[in-house]
């Protein structure tokens, strides 16, 4: 579908794949690979996906096939034009976009979806923007993670080979940006320390003299700890946290 309307724009200029690009080489992301991308992302038609790389266009088309609006950013001047092309001959107006950029210059803090197909390498470069954005952006990375940061979840979808007839399996990793809450926190319950690495969390609560730990996790702005033998939820907000605990007691933390 978006694959095959970016393959009949523009006679005078159709992308190979391995098209040398300035980070990467070009290759196209797999319509089964697209859907199940678009897919673990949840994408919603109020979501505003980024596709960072965005070759033919053909995953920004997917996205606003799907009613969302989307941006691609490619530092290829002529995959630009092939993609605007292509997005218009399916006259999606503004909901499918592109500008020529690089994506490591670029702002791309807007997003509410970003997409990679990159290599691990430049995503881990890409990290410390991504963790910068607004707290349960969704980003998904075709075939390559982010080292240490471990995916919130991922899906392996099974492609069988045109050519050998083999199946093979290939990675679709998501991670959704956590808030910041590294540090020591003020409480009705006591003093709490997080200490942070990415989504995972762990600490203590001191209170009269008496330290428990504490070991959770964040999920954008949701975060979920228990400590004693009792487990917290809470929303983390811009003046603080709040909350409740298994025993129905309500809770809060500022700075």
């Amino acid at each position: 579908a978006a694959g095959e309307c970016a393959e009949k724009t523009a006679e005078a200029f159709s992308p190979e794949v391995g098209r040398e690009g300035k980070d990467i080489l070009w290759a196209p992301t797999l319509p089964e690979l697209m859907t199940a991308m678009l897919d673990l992302a949840k994408l919603r038609p109020s979501d505003y996906l980024i596709d960072l790389g965005s070759g033919d266009g053909r995953l920004v088309i997917a996205a606003a096939k799907r009613g969302a609006r989307a941006l691609g950013i490619e530092y290829d001047p002529q995959l630009v034009e092939f993609s605007t092309r292509a997005a218009e001959e399916e006259k999606l107006g503004e909901k499918a976009l592109f500008i020529q950029g690089d994506f490591f210059e670029s702002d791309f803090s807007k997003a509410s979806v970003l997409t990679l197909f990159l290599l691990q390498e430049l995503n881990v470069k890409l990290r410390p923007k991504i963790l910068d954005m607004a707290p349960g952006t969704r980003v998904v990375s075709n075939t390559f993670d982010m080292a240490e940061w471990e995916p919130d979840d991922f899906v392996r979808p099974a492609l069988v080979h045109p050519v050998s007839g083999k199946t093979g399996y290939f990675p679709i990793y998501l991670w959704i940006v956590p808030a910041k809450i590294d540090g020591r926190w003020k409480s009705d319950k006591g003093e709490i320390r997080f200490t942070q690495k990415f989504q995972k969390v762990t600490g203590s609560i001191t209170k009269g003299g008496t330290s428990v730990a504490l070991t959770g996790r964040l999920n954008g702005t949701s975060l979920r700890f228990s400590a004693g033998g009792v487990d917290y939820v809470g929303t983390v907000g811009p003046d603080g946290i709040s909350g409740t605990r298994t025993d129905g007691a309500s809770w809060q933390a500022v700075r």
